[in-house]
């Protein structure tokens, strides 16, 4: 069994009266450890994938299985706790509280974790290193560049050693010189850190920082595209 196992995966709902089918009989396997990307134009169903994945929205039918746990048999308390555990999140917008430091805004999903203060300071200390922002631990939203913004809200999607890790649009309010920055960075993060990440985005270019792209069209997959020089790629 893959890692992340769509099958059959419909999400539709109703918007007035009009039927709304972001996606539509979905099989798609993700291995452990890989770096996939969505691509596709507005509404084909990329986002609506991530959610699904990330156990943020359900599926209308068919299976979702992800870490071998089958999403569908959760109740909601049962869910929130398999999120906190399974999933980091990244926003294309960051999503940091303007009030809280980055030190605060990376701790915030600890609180959810039975940690003591001591082990707390230790696991956010690890991840702003790795991120490469040990010197900015006490500053505010306002005083960060975009992409140290984009990096503590990837600080903070790490820092409770999530299985996956989800990404939407990530670089998608960067310039082409910060962009890159975050990519190399999440691309170290699944080569070294052995992650899985799953990445929606619209730039042809971030994606080739992936192992693998996948395109989405009216809720549909199109094609498959392993790169081979990736030293885990595929081997479906």
């Amino acid at each position: 069994m893959a890692f992340i196992e769509c099958r059959q995966l419909t999400r539709s709902y109703k918007k007035g009266n009009t039927p709304i089918t972001p996606l539509e009989d979905l099989d798609l396997d993700i291995e452990e450890g890989t770096f996939t990307a969505l691509m596709g134009p507005s509404g084909s169903g990329k986002t609506t994938l991530l959610n699904l994945i990330a156990g943020i929205d359900t599926p209308t039918s068919g299976s979702l299985m992800v870490a071998g746990i089958d999403l569908a048999k959760l109740s909601r308390s049962q869910l929130a706790h398999w999120r906190a555990d399974t999933i980091g999140y990244i926003f294309q917008l960051y999503n940091l509280i303007p009030v809280l430091t980055a030190y605060e805004n990376i701790e915030l999903p600890l609180l959810l974790h039975s940690l003591s203060a001591k082990e707390r300071y230790m696991k956010v200390a690890a991840a702003l290193e790795l991120v490469g922002l040990a010197d900015r631990h006490d500053h505010f939203p306002n005083q960060l560049s975009g992409g140290q913004e984009q990096r503590v809200a990837i600080a903070r999607a790490i820092v409770s050693d999530p299985k996956i890790i989800v990404a939407d649009e990530p670089t998608g309010d960067l310039d082409r010189v910060a962009a890159a920055e975050i990519l190399s960075l999440l691309r170290m993060i699944n080569r070294e850190v052995g992650r899985t990440l799953v990445m929606v985005t619209h730039d042809p270019k971030s994606t080739e920082y992936a192992q693998r792209t996948l395109h989405l069209d009216k809720g549909k997959l199109l094609e498959r595209e392993p790169v081979a020089d990736h030293p885990s790629a595929l081997r479906s």
